[in-house]
């Protein structure tokens, strides 16, 4: 019995004593809980209220619109010499700021000073505050998505906020929505904004196919409002376009317009570094009459222009090409025509490289007479001008 009760009694004490370590564990976990910072506002999040606006929320007069955009615009001007002089914590606080007091002005200045603070935030790896802004610009679109039609300016300004967060491919969507509205809406200012937008956005992505289709359809706008200016931006983009995307064939075409449209508005002088890359294009596609023709071409403008470079790139082209189909008794005479170009233009480094082609043209027929005095002559060249002369 005596046993019985003291072994009741240590049980007693061992669950008190259990009792009272949980207790103080439950009242250490209570105290961290208390002690821990609480979680920071989304600073675009924070409520509206502000100095710069009336004490009781009242829509704004005009009057009063065009002072708030001049207090704003002081604001946005201050941050940006913040952070030109390193202080970009406290220049992204003025920010948001005024960030937060834009909306009160529309959605579409909201959306506008949304994408130009983005492009800061991006421009200097705020990842942070890329994401902040990025979610503010989504759930302005989900809000008006939720009501009524999106107009085409909110669209534009959406597209070009996204575009400026890198945020490509919600741009490509928002401008395509653009372009639907234009088209049924029968709006063509707004469809060649839009179809602007969308090839800006494709050439940024590396997107040549997609890119290709809207500077075609670009093109023919211009044409049919004979906008001669535009007609020649888009033929240069597409040249670039079908260049970069390896096809020759519709870049040597897009070329050739591009000539015509150089030579129709008298930019003569635009015209032979383009002759030049046509004669690429056509030797690409292993058409060396073509490439020939355009290449001579180039040599000949160059020359009544006295643009000696593009004259002495030609006739290396040429030269070359005529190398490549074993015609050397032609690229010979071409390389004599070099030779007097780049001593009209004293390149005697490119006259030191003509001595060595030629040189070697005679060395692999073996000449090697007239080949020891291309050397020589290169060699001449190379001592003046220092240069390696194994």
């Amino acid at each position: 019995m005596v046993y019985l009760r003291n072994s009741i009694n240590k049980l007693s004490v061992l669950f008190i004593l259990t009792l009272i370590v949980y207790a103080g564990y439950f009242i250490q976990f209570n105290y961290r809980a208390l002690s821990l910072p609480e979680p920071e506002l989304n600073p675009l999040e924070l409520p509206l209220d502000d100095p710069l606006l009336p004490s009781v929320p009242r829509p704004l007069s005009p009057l009063e619109q065009k002072r708030l955009r001049i207090e704003l615009d002081t604001l946005n001007q201050k941050a940006q010499e913040e952070s030109n002089v390193g202080n970009d914590n406290l220049a992204f606080e003025i920010w948001y700021r005024e960030l937060r007091l834009r909306r009160v002005l529309g959605r579409i200045e909201e959306v506008n000073a949304l994408g130009r603070v983005g492009e800061v935030a991006w421009n200097k790896t705020r990842s942070e505050d890329v994401q902040i802004i990025s979610q503010r610009i989504v759930k302005l679109q989900e809000l008006s998505e939720q009501e009524d039609p999106l107009s085409p300016r909110f669209l534009v300004a959406l597209a070009n906020a996204y575009a400026k967060l890198h945020s490509l491919d919600n741009s490509i969507i928002v401008y395509q929505k653009v372009l639907d509205y234009a088209r049924k809406n029968d709006s063509p200012f707004t469809e060649k904004e839009a179809l602007q937008g969308l090839g800006r956005l494709y050439l940024a992505k590396f997107d040549y196919p997609n890119a290709a289709i809207v500077y075609e359809e670009l093109l023919e706008i211009a044409q049919l409002e004979q906008n001669t200016y535009e007609e020649g931006l888009y033929l240069q983009a597409l040249a670039e376009i079908y260049t970069a995307a390896l096809q020759p064939n519709n870049s040597a075409n897009i070329k050739q317009r591009l000539v015509d449209s150089y030579l129709a508005s008298q930019n003569i002088e635009l015209v032979p570094p383009l002759k030049i890359e046509i004669g690429q294009d056509y030797q690409s596609l292993d058409q060396p009459e073509l490439a020939s023709q355009n290449y001579q071409e180039a040599y000949a403008l160059a020359w009544s222009l006295q643009q000696f470079g593009s004259a002495a790139k030609a006739l290396t082209k040429l030269a070359n090409l005529y190398t490549e189909y074993e015609q050397e008794n032609y690229a010979l005479q071409i390389y004599q025509r070099l030779i007097q170009v780049e001593q009209l233009s004293y390149n005697y480094y490119g006259l030191m490289k003509v001595y060595d082609k030629i040189g070697e043209i005679y060395l692999e027929n073996e000449q090697y007479e007239p080949a020891l005095f291309a050397f020589q002559e290169g060699l001449i060249l190379a001592r003046s001008l220092n240069h390696n002369q194994e």
